[in-house]
């Protein structure tokens, strides 16, 4: 489970829209790197539509982001589409750059145990470095904290 100041894991993910993304190319810029369970849910919905309304700021704060969950790159293209997305989403389907960043964790709902994604959110500097951790993240407001700590960097 990486932590501040750990090099981050380096990792290559398919993507929606037939591309790739690798996070060791991204040096010389900071990479949002957030988790969240699944495609097209009300919570991992509202995660993605606050990014995308906040792009432009990441972007002018010289900032990429990526989303991952286990979703394959056709549903990630559906979710975009339905939702007129603007970030890129990585398709982790064998969950191991869910495992490599402590998020790929035992879940209880109504009392049943189940594998899933903790909602998570990793701020990597252009040095390649975690500069920020946040776990368990609660949606209304995250963007916005995440984008004040980019703009610290």
């Amino acid at each position: 489970m990486p932590e501040i100041g750990d090099a981050a894991p380096d990792f290559t993910l398919p993507t929606d829209s037939d591309g790739t993304f690798s996070l060791s190319a991204q040096k010389g810029s900071p990479v949002v790197v957030y988790f969240y369970p699944k495609d097209d849910t009300s919570g991992c919905t509202k995660e993605a539509i606050a990014f995308t309304e906040a792009l432009g700021e990441f972007k002018a704060a010289g900032a990429k982001i990526i989303g991952i969950s286990p979703d394959s790159p056709a549903k990630h293209d559906k979710f975009i589409a339905k939702h007129d997305l603007k970030i890129t989403l990585g398709a982790d389907e064998e969950k191991r750059v869910c495992e490599a960043y402590g998020v790929w964790v035992e879940k209880s709902m109504y009392g049943r145990k189940y594998m899933g994604v903790e909602r998570s959110t990793f701020l990597v500097d252009a040095d390649g470095k975690i500069a920020q951790v946040w776990r368990k993240v609660k949606v209304p407001g995250h963007a916005e904290k995440v984008l004040a700590a980019v703009k610290e960097l």
